[in-house]
């Protein structure tokens, strides 16, 4: 049950960010960035990256709403999520954002982390 939990939390919150508020401002944008695409200007990204980041979160979001109905794709779909939450948190720390701008990326991480250790058992 705490799996699919997690599977829907961060698939909503993958799809929430990546195409309801990729244009949005929030609190926890890094660097002074307005938009999702700002934010990885911020961070000194080039646009390729922006957009296969954005293609794998997408990526990894479905997969975990097919792993409702086909278990073998949520591990690799965690694990996805994990490496990218790794690389947000670096990127918060590169631009010297406050603490609490890390927040979402580490939430993600960390029921990342445990979908992973619950298919990994």
């Amino acid at each position: 049950m705490l799996a699919i939990v997690l599977q829907i939390l961060i698939a909503l919150g993958l799809f929430n960010v990546w195409l309801l508020r990729a244009r949005s401002s929030t609190s926890y944008r890094g660097g002074d960035a307005q938009t999702l695409r700002q934010e990885f200007a911020a961070y000194g990204l080039p646009p390729a990256i922006f957009y296969l980041v954005g293609a794998l979160k997408l990526t990894a979001a479905t997969l975990l709403i097919v792993g409702l109905w086909l278990p073998s794709v949520v591990l690799p779909a965690a694990l996805i999520v994990l490496v990218l939450m790794i690389g947000a948190l670096a990127m918060h720390l590169k631009v010297k954002d406050p603490l609490e701008r890390s927040l979402p990326a580490f939430l993600m991480l960390l029921m990342s982390a445990t979908l992973a250790a619950l298919y990994l058992t």
